[in-house]
């Protein structure tokens, strides 16, 4: 009786010492620390890299410091990989590039949908599929040149991040793809020539600048029926290429879009209507009639709310106070980007 017990009582003992082993090995192989760095510095040379040594559906954040250089990267993150802060060493010196396009070959064959050339889908430089991923001090390009659709950034991840980026390319720089996607953006710069910030996802640009590289439109959003609120900038600075003196505030890429600009500065180069129609749109030729655009107390040379076009509108200050983050990227989870 004596020696069943003391087996129990060591047993017990030895998976106790073992769990609390365990559990130490687990915190070496998985830090909450990374660095990045091409001079053999830090942990690992590619971004790439770091995040595959990411546990996978990790509940800690993980934080990637990436030091100064150039990293031509096509990087992915995908779903599994969650809480994840990628941080540069600065904006303009820690770069992420990469230049496929629309209609480019892939060399490595088809993807596994069949197709042998990419798509405005697969042109990222970076592809976040991943939630609750934040992005600092750093800078994404796409350096395809003016080549047609050619993605910098494509975002699928809910309770996405990005403070004090850069987001460079030409036409389709920035994509907020999907529906259930919430996006915060402060303090960032972001480029381009056609519809350069597009797609579904709902998404607030807080003081950002939006630099327009040709006469074209700035946003195309595809907001659903079903959402409240789509593309809202706040406090944003619109400016322009000096050779571009004829910009859109937005066109609808689908029937219900909704895109807000608040108390934004608008350059001289938005044309006096604002916002355009999309009349060459065969499948949805009347967008207009179910749209959602909107200014409010914007300023700026290019800020000229009486000769908008008849369907768009200007918010009153009741209407205006619903354009708040709780109401916008709230939530049933109640999240605040502030508040990480």
């Amino acid at each position: 009786m004596k020696r069943t017990l003391y087996i129990k009582l060591f047993t017990l003992f030895f998976l106790n010492v073992f769990s609390i082993h365990y559990a130490h090995a687990q915190d070496t192989k998985y830090p909450s620390t990374i660095t990045v760095a091409q001079d053999n510095s830090g942990n690992y040379k590619t971004i790439q890299e770091a995040l595959n040594s990411v546990r996978d559906l990790g509940e800690k954040e993980v934080k990637i410091y990436v030091k100064n250089g150039i990293y031509k990267e096509k990087l992915i993150i995908p779903s599994w990989k969650i809480n994840i802060s990628i941080i540069g060493e600065s904006r303009e010196n820690t770069i992420i590039t990469f230049d496929d396009y629309s209609g480019k070959p892939n060399l490595l064959g088809k993807d596994a949908f069949g197709n042998a050339k990419f798509s405005t889908y697969t042109s990222f430089t970076v592809l976040v599929q991943g939630s609750d991923i934040r992005l600092e001090n750093l800078s994404i390009v796409n350096a395809s040149g003016r080549v047609g659709q050619a993605v910098a950034l494509h975002v699928e991840g809910d309770r996405f991040i990005a403070k004090n980026c850069r987001f460079l390319g030409n036409q389709d720089t920035l994509y907020a793809a999907i529906e259930n996607s919430r996006q915060y953006y402060q303090d960032c710069d972001i480029e381009g020539t056609t519809d350069f910030i597009f797609g579904k996802a709902t998404v607030v640009f807080q003081h950002c600048t939006l630099k327009s590289l040709s006469d074209s439109y700035i946003t195309a959003a595809s907001t659903s029926a079903r959402q409240k609120f789509g593309f809202v900038f706040i406090n944003c600075t619109l400016i322009a290429d000096p050779s571009v003196t004829k910009v859109y505030l937005g066109r609808p890429w689908r029937p219900y879009a909704k895109t807000v600009f608040l108390k934004c500065n608008l350059g001289k180069h938005i044309l006096r209507e604002g916002w355009n129609p999309w009349k060459g749109d065969k499948m949805f030729p009347d967008k207009e009639k179910s749209v959602f655009y909107a200014e409010y107390k914007n300023n700026g040379d290019g800020a000229s709310p009486k000769t908008r076009l008849p369907w768009t509108k200007q918010l009153t200050d009741i209407e205006a106070k619903n354009y708040n983050l709780k109401n916008i990227l709230g939530g049933t989870d109640h999240w605040n980007p502030f508040h990480l």
